[in-house]
């Protein structure tokens, strides 16, 4: 079996660095996404009724539905801006790994 050279052992931890960072961007994206579905799911459910209740701490009060549309379909563009910005990090990583990785298994098949 090859030894592993200090370089090559560095670039491995690197390696599991990103994966890790990489599986924390997704639990992220995921959760953004969920919450996408929501206020996807709230909207909806908006036009379907003609008095809407906002929930303030515990309570519950009545707004009004334009209020709540329009607030609703901001939330919704930040999400969907996040969620972009985080699928173009996780590319830049994923773009990273695979370099590193080529990097790592050349170097192991060189020894």
């Amino acid at each position: 079996m090859a030894e592993v050279s200090k370089d090559s052992e560095k670039k491995l931890g690197q390696l599991q660095m990103l994966e890790q960072s990489m599986q924390n961007f997704l639990m992220q994206k995921q959760q953004f996404q969920l919450q996408q579905v929501e206020i996807e799911s709230a909207l909806k459910e908006l036009e379907k009724v003609n008095e809407a209740y906002k929930i303030v701490g515990n309570i519950m009060v009545l707004s009004k539905k334009d209020d709540l549309i329009e607030d609703l379909k901001s939330k919704k563009e930040v999400i969907e801006l996040r969620i972009k910005n985080m699928e173009k990090q996780e590319s830049q990583l994923r773009e990273k790994a695979s370099k590193l990785q080529n990097e790592v298994l050349k170097e192991m098949g060189q020894d």
